[in-house]
């Protein structure tokens, strides 16, 4: 069943985005940390938070939990993931986390991933089939706002529009960065 697109949406300045993003892990953490920033104007308006199996096959449940149980949930326009990975190889399928929450979906990282080497990376982890067809479900990322993206529940045009608020990764996915890594590691540290 083809993933439901949302009508075009103007999305004015205001309108509240939830940024997501997974903390800093080792190979020992069975459970990672992913943080939730709910962000209007560069200002925050709230923090979620759940836990990812790492390399496990929960992120989406876990992320659409998170979402549908906050209060916020009315008033978030989109959802914007650092990546369709949390937690290692814990694949997001984008397509139902938009049909589940009911809001866009946008995946975004800085660079093009090179697919043969995540491909190869993905052989070695439990449970590679599925992973592999959730990712290859969301579609090769497409270059948007000088990022590059994998959308759902939005044509790319408003992808486009939510992402284009902002030059480099958007406020809201680089909150959740600063946060989950300074709650895991005392200090946060890098780029989202």
């Amino acid at each position: 069943m083809p993933a439901k697109t949302f009508p075009a949406m103007t999305f004015k300045s205001g309108a509240r985005v939830l940024g997501v993003d997974d903390s800093p892990f080792t190979e020992k953490d069975s459970r990672v940390l992913v943080v939730g920033v709910v962000e209007r104007q560069g200002k925050v308006d709230g923090v979620l938070s759940t836990t990812v199996e790492r390399d496990g096959d929960d992120s989406t449940e876990r992320i659409s939990s998170m979402v549908r149980g906050s209060r916020f949930l009315p008033q978030i326009r989109a959802v914007l993931l650092s990546s369709i990975m949390m937690g290692g190889f814990n694949v997001v399928d984008i397509a139902r986390l938009s049909g589940e929450t009911g809001l866009p979906v946008v995946a975004v990282v800085r660079r093009k991933p090179d697919m043969a080497r995540v491909l190869r990376a993905l052989s070695r982890v439990r449970g590679a089939g599925p992973k592999r067809e959730r990712m290859e479900k969301a579609g090769e990322p497409v270059r948007l706002a000088g990022l590059y993206a994998q959308v759902a529940g939005i044509p790319r045009s408003g992808a486009e529009e939510i992402l284009g608020r902002r030059k480099g990764v958007p406020e809201a996915v680089r909150l959740a960065h600063v946060i989950a890594g300074g709650v895991t590691r005392g200090e946060s540290s890098g780029k989202a």
